[in-house]
Order: C-alpha cells, then structure tokens, then sequence
C-alpha cells in the first residue's frame, strides 16, 4: 500500500537550496512527487511511496537543510497519483 503526503512547509525555507534538499532525500528514499516555492514564502511537497519512506521524509523536512528555519509543516493526506518521479517545480 502507497501512501501520499502534501506538505506546507514555512519558515525560512526560500533561496537557501531547499528545493534541492527536498529532492535529493526523496530521491534517496525512492519518493515520488514534487516540490516547489510557493508565492507566499512557503514551500510545498508531495511525496508519495512507501508509508515508512514517507514517514522519514517528513521527518526531513520537519528538520530541514543546515540554514534553514522551519516554522511550522502543515501535512495533508492525499490520494495516490502514482508520480513515476521526483521533481522540483517552479512557478
């Protein structure tokens, strides 16, 4: 059974190579899905995958790159998209 995830994540988290972070973790723990800065200083993810590789990414960004700041991950369930990769959006 897959498991997906969109997260809102704020705080410090634009221009500090956050994107780049999100990718290169979901990539290690075989996510699928996507990331991107939001125009209101947020950044959103959608991971989808194994429950408990979902499980340690959130825990990831919860934490985030060395010079971030993370206020607040709001975490919403969501139905299963079946993405076939990760990547990082830009608006």
């Amino acid at each position: 059974m897959k498991k997906s995830v969109r997260l809102y994540i704020t705080g410090l988290v634009q221009g500090i190579f956050f994107r780049g972070f999100v990718k290169e973790n979901a990539e290690n723990l075989n996510l699928k899905g996507f990331v991107r800065n939001l125009e209101d200083g947020r950044v959103e993810v959608f991971i989808e995958g194994n429950p408990d590789d979902v499980r340690k990414m959130i825990e990831i960004c919860k934490k985030g790159p060395k010079h971030s700041e993370i206020k607040n991950v709001e975490e919403k369930e969501e139905k299963f998209q079946d993405f076939k990769s990760f990547k990082i959006l830009h608006i």
